[in-house]
């Protein structure tokens, strides 16, 4: 991702990294696809918040895979690009990057507004507050990144966005110099998400336990339990520079292997919980998938009439 991987990584190495970085990126996306056609095929779940929300994520993550695989093919594929496209890129994928928590974390208390209270939670959870909640969502994880780029606009010349630098994703790799600019305000920003998130998920569970039947009380807890295991992975990305802090003077010979593993484990395969944790899980959603994606067989008897 700098000039010391570019150096060190044979050509064998760099093509097997980009290979693997695509094909994930591509099935990821492709279920993801299907889930967003499911979606948009039946007119009830996007009247219903818990739909609303799930299928924002999954856009979310659809879009940030797609600007994380594109920067870390590019940062092999091309040393320089244009600064100004270089920074819509990474603008969009640190913004998705800082929606997915968040997007959980009003999942998380959409489903506790569902469990404690019940008989309020059509008036609570409309799809007009979802879509007010949404835009939120998108204002806030995009503050970090326009405070940059009014920094960018106010310390740099109008000639600087027509120049070639070097571009990668700096929210998954992130340089000496970004992590010196930007750690104060992501560990504000990291500790807030926490706090919320953790206090969140905490509460539904134990309301879970105690208003929820006992027939659907071992399924609910399940749901959560995974849905906290899924916003645990995506938060490791928010300690990925500590990571490389801590893991590669360790070991200085592998670093390329380990920022790379770091990248996928932290960064792409997370994005393919969604499905597997809502879209398969949820028995509306399947049966829905199912009338599209599966192929039917007619099975046609031909019966000679009588004369």
């Amino acid at each position: 991702m700098n000039s010391t991987i570019w150096i060190v990584d044979s050509y064998e190495e760099a093509l097997a990294k980009n290979i693997v970085t695509v094909c994930l990126g591509f099935i990821i996306n492709a279920i993801n696809g299907m889930l967003v056609v499911t979606f948009f095929s039946n007119s009830t779940f996007s009247r219903d918040s818990r739909y609303i929300l799930y299928i924002h994520l999954v856009i979310n993550d659809m879009l940030m895979i797609c600007v994380s695989v594109a920067l870390y093919v590019l940062t092999y594929a091309s040393p320089v690009v244009n600064a100004s496209l270089c920074c819509m890129l990474e603008t969009l994928g640190r913004v998705t990057f800082m929606i997915t928590p968040l997007n959980l974390a009003g999942m998380a208390i959409e489903r506790f507004i569902a469990v404690c209270k019940p008989l309020h939670h059509s008036q609570i959870c409309t799809p007009q507050r979802t879509h007010l909640f949404i835009c939120f969502l998108w204002g806030l994880g995009a503050t970090h990144s326009m405070v940059d780029i009014i920094i960018l606009f106010l310390t740099q010349s109008l000639s600087f966005f027509g120049s070639l630098i070097s571009c990668y994703p700096t929210y998954v790799f992130p340089s000496k110099a970004h992590k010196d600019h930007t750690t104060a305000s992501q560990v504000i920003y990291m500790s807030m998400v926490w706090v919320i998130v953790i206090y969140t998920y905490f509460r539904v569970m134990f309301a879970a336990r105690k208003a929820i039947s006992k027939g659907s009380a071992s399924k609910a807890r399940s749901t959560i339990l995974l849905h906290g295991v899924q916003l645990l992975l995506c938060m490791l990305s928010y300690v990925t520079p500590f990571m490389y802090t801590v893991i590669i003077p360790l070991f200085p010979l592998q670093r390329t292997k380990i920022t790379f593993c770091i990248f996928v484990f932290t960064n792409i395969m997370p994005r393919l919980l969604s499905p597997l944790i809502y879209g398969v899980r949820d028995q509306k959603f399947v049966k829905q998938m199912k009338e599209y994606f599966t192929c039917k067989v007619f099975i046609v008897k031909v019966v000679p009439s009588k004369l």
